[in-house]
């Protein structure tokens, strides 16, 4: 019986959770919700980037007051090392799955890419 596309995908999923950039993710992970103080500000950080993404897909204006309130708290954000580690690692596994997703959809881009 040979495997299909989804076993393969599982398979995949379980090569993801052994990668580098997946355990240092987590690790990183780990070690900002074990500071109370990181987390908080984490916490704090997120929640205003989605309130901001939110309000600009919903073609709401955002004011400068809350623009400049994001920034300060993505300053404050950027100093903890903790939190700037974790955000580094969510940025490599960022990466990694995009390249991935290029390979994967690489023959539908060619057949898009053909197209004319």
């Amino acid at each position: 019986m040979s495997k299909t596309l989804y076993d393969i995908a599982y398979d995949f999923e379980k090569i993801l959770r052994q990668s580098n950039e997946y355990t240092n993710l987590k690790r990183m992970y780990t070690e900002v919700n074990a500071d109370p103080v990181a987390k908080q500000l984490f916490n704090k950080f997120n929640n205003s980037q989605m309130e901001l993404e939110k309000k600009q897909m919903e073609g709401q204006q955002i004011l400068q007051q809350e623009v400049e309130a994001f920034q300060k708290i993505a300053a404050t954000v950027q100093r903890n090392k903790k939190i700037s580690e974790l955000m580094k690692a969510d940025h490599q596994v960022n990466i990694l799955i995009m390249e991935l997703n290029k390979i994967i959809t690489k023959p539908i881009q060619e057949i898009y890419g053909n197209f004319e």
